[in-house]
């Protein structure tokens, strides 16, 4: 849920829907331009200058988004294997069984 919840926020596509324009910070009105590691949510850079991130690690919210594209693409593909695994089993329980 932690992921799906992280995917949403860092959906790139969702963020700049609409007529080209980006989200905006709820605090500062200004563009949603990085992601703050420690919070894992996308922030502007008016918050990362602020008591609240000024310490965190920062990075630009595109290269945070390919990192976790790349992470969910690797779970992605062990749920399939594991899948195809358990589809394997079940075809030879099921041939056993008949």
């Amino acid at each position: 849920a932690k992921i799906i919840e992280v995917a949403k926020r860092l959906s790139l596509k969702a963020a700049r829907g609409g007529a080209g324009g980006e989200k905006l910070c709820e605090k500062h009105q200004e563009a949603l331009k990085l992601f703050c590691e420690e919070d894992q949510t996308p922030i502007c850079l008016v918050c990362r200058e602020s008591q609240a991130h000024r310490l965190h690690a920062v990075v630009p919210i595109e290269e945070a988004a390919e990192e976790h594209k790349e992470k969910f693409q690797a779970h992605v593909q062990l749920l399939k294997d594991r899948r195809e695994k358990l589809l394997g089993l079940k075809t030879a329980e099921e041939g056993k069984s008949l």
